[in-house]
């Protein structure tokens, strides 16, 4: 039997399942009896990356042998920065009522885009803030070691900011689902009035669930020495024909 490795960013935690992606994040959504609700965000790793981990676990020989136990935590303790960047194979998000959409890594681009960028932090820590880095220098300047504040490794996206992107003054936005817009106005208004400051905290964590329908672009990872994974979203369209079920699971999320 094959024993998948997944690495859990909500919470952070190193998990190993003879479940499939798809059976693993319906089963971490609402359970083997559809009794519960909740959202989650993993990764699944490399085979070859999760058979050499796999062989240090007595209980992982148990379930190849037939074992019938869904999942079973190796970790939860400094996770992403000790797993390789390069071993991340895919990319899961999960609704609360089961629907799992998998994102593949892909080539990052630079766009022009908005001035100002809102980005949520998903793993080790949580917050939001506002930047004027574009994501990959937002990754270089997070996980640099000369900087005071830094991280290893840090896994996060971009979040929609519509006409606030370039002016904190804007109209026309009160459709944006984030609590206390005066609030980001006013971090975003402080950016703009200091030069030298590149990023402001907005939230200290994670507030609530993740509402999928902000994410801009998509997801990131963020490596020491530069490393960089970019986990696309599908586009409005393709979420509306391609990937209907979970788009609208993922509507529903208040």
């Amino acid at each position: 039997m094959t024993v998948h490795l997944y690495l859990s960013l909500i919470p952070e935690a190193l998990v190993a399942s003879h479940l499939p992606p798809e059976e693993y994040g319906e089963y971490l959504s609402i359970g083997p009896k559809k009794r519960s609700q909740g959202q989650a965000v993993f990764f699944k790793l490399k085979e070859s990356y999760a058979q050499e981990r796999l062989n240090n676990y007595k209980e992982i020989e148990e379930m190849r042998n037939g074992r019938m136990r869904r999942s079973a935590y190796l970790s939860v303790y400094r996770v992403l920065e000790n797993t390789p960047i390069d071993a991340i194979e895919s990319l899961h998000l999960v609704t609360n009522e089961g629907q799992v959409l998998t994102l593949n890594p892909a080539e990052y681009e630079p766009k022009p885009g908005p001035r100002f960028h809102l980005y949520q932090e998903f793993c080790p820590v949580t917050p939001r803030v506002i930047s004027e880095l574009e994501p990959k220098e937002f990754a270089s300047v997070i996980t640099n070691e000369e900087n005071d504040v830094h991280l290893p490794a840090l896994v996060f996206s971009e979040l929609v900011l519509e006409r606030l992107g370039d002016d904190p003054e804007a109209n026309g936005v009160d459709n944006l689902p984030y609590r206390n817009l005066e609030h980001l106005r006013d971090c975003i208004r402080e950016l703009r009035a200091k030069p030298g400051k590149s990023t402001k905290l907005v939230v200290r964590h994670l507030e609530r669930d993740v509402l999928f329908r902000t994410i801009y672009r998509g997801f990131y990872v963020a490596g020491k020495g530069g490393k960089f994974l970019f986990f696309p979203m599908p586009t409005r369209d393709e979420l509306e024909t391609t990937y209907y079920p979970w788009w609208r699971s993922a509507l529903r999320a208040i």
